[in-house]
């Protein structure tokens, strides 16, 4: 079997995957934040936090649930790697550095996962298992929960309540993400993934010396670090480590769970609308634009430029020849459509363009299908984009799903859409401007440049993937992208619950003869439209830069 051919059944069978899980676990998760009951369990965690679920919250107050449930998480996190040296299970391994303590908390917390350290050579079993398996757990439900939020503001009318933050973050630990992870830990395990407590050993010789690795609880943390769009590796080689990812098999199933959640969650926004069509409408979107990447990666790797190229059948450099071409350049593709950030091939290895996609991907703002929540309220973000567009072209006060979008909607929208490119392009430009951070550059040129764009992108859009070419360990970066990532996850969390406060305040208007129809292929048409023009525009002079210049020089 030829390898493109090989490329072209591992995405179709990924798609009938995806396809056969779409309606059962987006009414699923429906049900899950319309019920009124609370499970035995739930109960019990609400009494421990003393948290009433049964409270409605207007959106400052599901705002300020948000935003002090995360800083407790980040000081958690960094008090716990400070302490390592003192706990058990450490493996022998020192307290992590400050500013490294504060870029790993910043990262996991915000849903990020940038690691700027060697997972097997810092971290013990408490600090992956109680620390950042947590909040692989905990920060993917807060993504969830400020979309469903959003979905209540066009739902509801005439309140300001969007419902109880704390009841949806436990439902979505406890209900959605606990059990699905579960399931894929046993079938990575019975793939070959490792799940132990085992401290550091021998493996036999490695040039003429031992060579050491040490064990943990690797499958649980690769669940839920792909079903939560997280991505950070327990070991420095991330998905690409035979223990994290062992087969063929594994690696698609690990792009599975990446990407059930984000595209489910277009079907529990129809439910939760009352118009499913809506929600096939923003899918549409999402499959548009990842179908159309995946296979531009796919020619861009696949396409025989060289005689390597031609011998190997494919740009095999910095990929893993049990996934081939075909296979890493789908995974590549997901984790930066989503937050993931996993990878299971070195970007930087990437041809010129095929580097360029994957920073692309996450510059539209992590939307297609984007991260857990995160991808469902950016993406409604950009309809409201799209609808006042549309408005402008007809001399019509715009309108989505029965709500107006006043001046007051359409500048939450914008700021929205405005903070996370500023904060690329700043810290971006900042960098390369001081004499110090240029010099963690592995190569020079439009390649090195492309190295720093691509760290503020990730850390930014929250995606966490590397190039894989910056030492990024020094205390300019580890604070400046932990800056990045904090702000490029929770200020955008506040337009989107100010718009949702906004929204259920509204008395829903009836459609008409000249209301937009907003399920209509037409609308999918100027949705995908809007978002590559406004990413464009945003990020084509730094994108001409580096990789779109190192393509065009190749």
């Amino acid at each position: 079997m030829s390898p493109v051919l090989a490329g072209v059944l591992q995405l179709l069978a990924l798609i009938v995957a995806l396809g056969l899980a779409y309606r059962p676990l987006g009414d699923y998760m429906a049900r899950v934040y319309s019920s009124d009951k609370h499970l035995r369990v739930e109960k019990w965690i609400y009494k421990g936090i003393g948290a009433n679920p049964n409270t409605e919250m207007r959106w400052m107050a599901y705002l300020r649930g948000v935003l002090a449930f995360s800083a407790v998480s980040v000081l958690f996190l960094y008090l716990l790697q400070r302490l390592q040296g003192s706990l058990p299970g450490s493996l022998g391994f020192s307290a992590i550095d400050p500013d490294q303590a504060f870029n790993t908390a910043a990262s996991f917390v915000s849903n990020t996962n940038w690691q700027s350290y060697y997972g097997e050579q810092a971290m013990g079993h408490v600090v992956q298992t109680a620390g950042l398996a947590v909040q692989n757990f905990v920060s993917a439900a807060v993504g969830i929960a400020v979309a469903v939020a959003l979905v209540r503001g066009f739902a509801r009318s005439r309140t300001g309540e969007l419902g109880n933050f704390w009841s949806d973050l436990v439902r979505g630990v406890v209900r959605i993400l606990i059990p699905i992870s579960v399931i894929g830990a046993i079938v990575l395990v019975a793939c070959g993934a490792i799940q132990n407590f085992s401290g550091i050993h021998s493996v036999g010789q490695f040039m003429g010396g031992s060579q050491q690795w040490n064990g943990g609880a690797v499958a649980s943390q690769e669940a839920i670090k792909e079903l939560g769009t997280n991505g950070g590796g327990y070991f420095n080689a991330n998905s690409a480590h035979p223990f994290e990812n062992p087969n063929g098999f594994t690696n698609l199933f690990e792009i599975f769970l990446i990407l059930v959640i984000p595209f489910a969650l277009t079907r529990t926004f129809g439910r939760m609308v009352g118009s499913l069509r809506q929600g096939y409408a923003i899918l549409a979107t999402m499959v548009t634009i990842w179908i159309g990447f995946t296979a531009l990666m796919m020619w861009t790797e696949f396409h025989h430029g060289a005689p390597a190229f031609d011998i190997a059948g494919g740009a095999m450099e910095g990929k893993e020849n049990r996934f081939g071409v075909g296979g890493s350049s789908i995974f590549a593709v997901a984790t930066t459509l989503t937050s993931t950030g996993a990878v299971d091939s070195f970007h930087s290895s990437f041809t010129g363009f095929g580097g360029g996609i994957t920073m692309l991907g996450m510059q539209l703002g992590e939307i297609a299908p984007g991260g857990t929540g995160s991808g469902l309220y950016g993406m409604l973000i950009m309809a409201i984009i799209a609808v006042f567009i549309a408005g402008l072209m007809v001399g019509r006060t715009p309108e989505y799903l029965g709500k107006k979008i006043g001046t007051r909607e359409i500048k939450f929208a914008a700021c929205y859409i405005l903070i996370t490119p500023a904060l690329v392009l700043v810290f971006t430009a900042v960098a390369m401007a001081l004499p110090t951070p240029p010099n963690s550059m592995l190569n020079s040129g439009a390649h090195g440049f492309s190295e720093i764009l691509y760290a503020y992108t990730s850390g930014a859009n929250n995606n966490g993937s590397a190039f894989a070419g910056l030492s990024a360990d020094t205390q300019w970066f580890n604070t400046t992208i932990g800056l990045a990532m904090l702000l490029g996850r929770f200020l955008p969390m506040v337009f989107v619950l100010a718009l949702a406060g906004s929204l259920a305040e509204q008395k829903p208007v009836p459609a008409t003869a000249g209301t937009l129809r907003t399920e209509k292929p037409l609308f999918t048409g100027l949705l995908v439209g809007t978002i590559l023009i406004i990413t464009g525009l945003t990020y084509f002079p730094a994108l001409a830069l580096g990789p779109l210049a190192e393509g065009l020089a190749s």
